[in-house]
């Protein structure tokens, strides 16, 4: 978010020049690609200049968001079937973004951020209203290691350190372009080449395949509406897209950050239909800011259709406290868009922090 690229600004500001992106990756042939780095596939609605300050400068005034009005609290997790787990597909909600999701024997974590707060100081940024579901300490053994972008709520520097020197070895991790040099920059022992490489990277489209116990699951990178952004002077030098985690018992589909646009459609068309997607549903108010980059709980159902997925998960909620919306209110207007929608509530749920939905099936 924007405020965590302040303080990074007070941070790094006496490198202004040097820090200016190049984009390595640039590949003059794709559209989505620039210079400096990357872009999204369809246009983007206009926003006004300086409708940032005005956006805080109202949330201080109106004294945005408001506390939650009702209790906002987790479960506690089952560790022996999340640790034991071999044979059956379940996911986990460890809180925000981060998803434990388990399918033939691999385990397989989405935007892992486990830290006290979303932001590069320990002291200042968004600070977690709920601890993490599981505890980073808890986790099974985590095979794959997936980042759906950069913005500090979704990659998290003490959490893929941990996860780097976890009992077992390191999981491999797959991120958008550009971010693999973050990686080799600020994860000691990563390696991006050779036969023990943990770090790979994906452009929109590309595949990477491992072998679960009975057959492979595919990750495949897709495009969605958004953005990067870890300093002031980065904006878009880095990849963002969702993840498509498929094998032939089940399809899963993982948002990660999202406006509405007509990617999702696409993604029904070239990947879907879904099993189960998890899909964000806050960090949505005010809609004349947030819209280019958040989907709304009603968008959010929108998302669930295009993408064609027979049940969902609200994810990007009740964490961290981001925008303007009260903290509990994403799953109040994701109930009322369903039945507005004439949707049955269960194909669209939310899930406590550490509840696990065990045995699914297609």
């Amino acid at each position: 978010m924007m405020h965590h690229a302040l303080i990074s600004l007070i941070l790094c500001l006496p490198l202004f020049i040097a820090c200016t992106p190049h984009n390595p990756h640039y590949n003059p042939s794709k559209a989505h690609h620039t210079p400096t780095g990357f872009k999204n596939t369809y246009p983007e609605p206009e926003r006004a200049e300086g409708s940032f300050w005005a956006w805080r400068y109202n949330a201080w005034k109106e004294g945005l968001p408001k506390p939650p009005a009702h209790p906002i609290t987790g479960v506690t997790p089952d560790l022996a079937y999340i640790q034991n787990n071999k044979t059956e597909t379940a996911v986990s909600w460890v809180g925000h973004a981060t998803l434990l999701y388990q399918i033939d024997g691999v385990n397989i974590l989405t935007d892992p951020v486990f830290s006290d707060r979303a932001s590069p100081l320990s002291f200042i940024g968004p600070k977690r209203h709920q601890p993490p579901g599981i505890a980073l300490k808890d986790l099974p053994h985590i095979d794959v290691v997936v980042i759906s972008h950069n913005h500090y709520e979704h990659l998290d520097l003490a959490s893929v350190r941990a996860l780097q020197v976890q009992a077992g070895g390191p999981p491999r991790f797959l991120v958008p372009l550009g971010i693999e040099a973050w990686f080799q920059g600020n994860v000691p022992g990563v390696k991006l080449e050779g036969a023990d490489q943990n770090v790979y990277w994906l452009d929109w489209g590309d595949n990477y395949a491992v072998n679960g116990r009975t057959a492979p699951i595919n990750f495949d990178f897709l495009s969605v509406q958004h953005w990067s952004k870890r300093t002031f002077w980065d904006r878009n030098a880095t990849l963002w897209g969702s993840w498509a985690i498929t094998h032939p018992s089940y399809r899963f589909w993982f948002s990660g950050d999202l406006g509405y646009s007509q990617a999702t459609q696409d993604i029904g068309r070239t990947h879907g239909p879904f099993d189960l997607a998890a899909i964000a549903i806050g960090a949505y108010e005010p809609r004349w800011f947030m819209k280019r980059g958040h989907v709304n709980p009603t968008e959010a159902i929108q998302v669930m259709q295009d993408v064609g997925a027979k049940r969902a998960i609200g994810i990007h909620w009740g964490t961290f406290e981001l925008t303007d919306e009260s903290l509990d209110l994403p799953p109040q207007d994701l109930q009322k868009g369903l039945q507005a929608a004439g949707i049955a509530p269960e194909r669209f749920q939310v899930m406590r922090h550490g509840e696990t939905w065990r045995g699914l099936t297609p």
